[in-house]
C-alpha cells in the first residue's frame, strides 16, 4: 500500500516559517557574539539599522535574501549557511565553512571560539 503525504495545512506552513525565522535569527546572534561584535556594529558593516538587526535577532522580522548575503559578508561566514537556516536552500546545497563549524562547537566556550578564529585568520592572511 502506498501512503499519501497530505499536503501542509496553512497553519503548518505559518509555523515551519516562524522556527526558521527565529533559528535564522538566533544563528546570526551566534556567529555575531562569536565574532566578539556588537549589534551596533554588525548592522553598520551590514548596511542594516540596529532595530532592524535586533528584530531579525529575535525572530521578528524575516530578512530577504539580500539582507542575509549582507550579513553573511559583514560576519565573514558564508551566504549558504544563512540560505539554509532561512530556508531558501537545503542542506546538501551548503558546504559549510570552518568559521561556521568553530562557532557551532558547543564544547568551546566563547573565548576558545575567539581564539581559533584569531589563528584560523592569521592563516588565511599569511596564505
Amino acid at each position: 500500500m502506498v501512503s499519501v503525504k497530505k499536503p501542509a495545512t496553512p497553519s503548518e506552513i505559518r509555523s515551519e516559517i516562524e522556527d526558521r525565522v527565529a533559528e535564522v535569527g538566533e544563528f546570526i546572534r551566534s556567529q555575531r557574539e562569536v565574532a566578539s561584535m556588537s549589534v551596533r556594529r554588525l548592522a553598520e558593516l551590514a548596511g542594516v539599522s540596529n532595530p532592524y538587526l535586533s528584530q531579525i535577532e529575535r525572530g521578528l522580522r524575516r530578512p530577504s535574501a539580500e539582507i542575509l548575503q549582507q550579513l553573511a559578508k559583514a560576519l565573514k561566514i558564508s551566504v549558504e549557511a544563512l540560505y539554509v537556516r532561512a530556508g531558501l536552500l537545503t542542506d546538501d546545497e551548503s558546504t559549510p565553512n570552518v568559521r561556521e563549524a568553530i562557532g557551532r562547537d558547543p564544547q568551546l566556550s566563547g573565548e576558545q571560539k575567539q581564539a581559533l578564529l584569531n589563528v584560523y585568520d592569521s592563516f588565511l592572511k599569511s596564505g
